[in-house]
This record gives C-alpha cells, structure tokens and sequence, in this order.
C-alpha cells in the first residue's frame, strides 16, 4: 500500500511539474482530458497525498515517544 501511494505521490508531482514548467498535463494528454481514467487516477493520486501526510504524522508521533 504504501509504495503504491508512493508511486501515485511521484506521478502526480511530476505531472505538477510538467504543468508548471511546460503547460503541458501529461495525464490528460495520456488519457484524454476529462475521461474517466484521467479523474480516477487525480482521485487516487489525491487521496495517496493524504496517506502520505497520515504516515508522515504516524511517523512523527512515534518518533516522540
């Protein structure tokens, strides 16, 4: 799971990037801009930023203790 959400963390920043550099949305232009496919995967990459952030806390927490 977490390598999983890795992976999707990694794509998503490198299309942020290549949207921020290039104007240039390497999902939509892979996928089809507004399929089903290309808002599954903004869904899924959203959604491994947020267990990114609940490891990251967890992580945290017990390094407290």
């Amino acid at each position: 799971m977490n390598v999983l959400a890795l992976i999707l963390m990694i794509l998503g920043a490198l299309n942020w990037g290549l949207l921020g550099i290039f104007e240039y949305n390497l999902l939509a232009s892979v996928f089809g801009q507004g399929s089903a496919v290309t808002r599954i995967l903004y869904i899924l990459i959203g959604l491994s930023a947020l267990w990114g952030v609940v490891m990251l806390c967890n992580k945290r927490i017990r390094h407290r203790e």
